[in-house]
């Protein structure tokens, strides 16, 4: 399917959709910083395979949608949530199942708070609660808290933003799996080059987060199946233990030596698990 610029509250949202819009919805949100790429369209077509209408989109500031002043966010966190409800609504889709990958998991889980009706049922992949809690849970790994504090980019240098974004691509995959430098660093590329302005991600950095509900996950009352690598050195297999429990029997499944993401290595699972997590009872 062709991109489809949607116009909502004033601002500009880049979606692309698959399959056959008869089919239950599958509305895909990335996460924070990365565009509707980093899901592969070989992934989303394996959804649509399934019989599945799916949905992916680019967060303001990423990819073709609407791009800010960088240091001059013109929006927060509430607003991203709204927005995943705004491309809902621009399709005529009354409700959706709501994959979310890392911060884009959060997006979700707010989402389901803020705009319930919205959301038939909820999969939470490598992300961590979106709600303050009173959990100890366990800080990222060594490895990538030195490259987050250590890692030199360049952000007015593509070449340099793309051998930053490839690295950061390594560390995330966990390293107990090789690392396909080749597709991670084509990838990159294609995101730098589709974007309006790649600088622009540096808003993320300052973002409010805006009015978001206080309520519980508890009070979340869709399936919900939540999905980790034990391997994920952002957020350790604890955060996806814990996000299973606080939500009422949510699901949780384990993707053995899989890092921080949606890996090639693990679509068929993912896929497989999503489509029976959404299959109309």
């Amino acid at each position: 399917m062709a991109e489809r610029v949607i116009e909502a509250d004033g601002i500009e949202l880049c979606t692309e959709s698959f399959g056959d819009p008869s089919d239950p919805t599958i509305l895909l949100i990335m996460g924070i910083g990365a565009s509707m790429l980093w899901w592969e369209e070989g992934f989303c077509r394996m959804l649509a395979g399934g019989g599945r209408f799916v949905i992916r989109y680019d967060h303001r500031d990423t990819g073709r949608s609407v791009t800010y002043e960088p240091g001059r966010p013109g929006y927060t966190g509430a607003d991203l949530v709204g927005d995943a409800a705004r491309v809902l609504a621009a399709h005529e889709i009354t409700a959706a199942h709501v994959v979310g990958v890392s911060a884009g998991g959060a997006l979700a889980q707010r989402l389901a708070l803020d705009y319930a009706d919205y959301v038939l049922s909820l999969i939470l992949i490598s992300t961590s609660s979106a709600v303050p809690g009173d959990r100890e849970l366990p800080p990222p790994t060594e490895e990538f808290t030195r490259f987050v504090s250590d890692a030199h980019v360049d952000r007015s240098d593509t070449d340099s933003v793309i051998d930053y974004q490839v690295a950061y691509a390594r560390v995330l995959a966990g390293g107990q799996r090789p690392f396909d430098e080749t597709a991670a660093r084509s990838l990159v590329r294609r995101d730098v080059d589709r974007a309006h302005d790649f600088t622009a991600v540096r808003n993320y950095d300052s973002l409010a987060d805006g009015e978001l509900s206080q309520a519980p996950l508890s009070s979340i009352a869709v399936p919900t199946l939540v999905i980790h690598g034990t391997a994920d050195p952002m957020f350790p297999l604890r955060h996806g233990e814990a996000l299973a429990e606080q939500i009422p029997e949510a699901r949780l499944l384990t993707l053995k030596d899989a890092g921080h993401g949606v890996e090639r290595a693990d679509w068929t699972t993912i896929v497989s698990a999503t489509l029976e997590h959404t299959a109309a009872e």
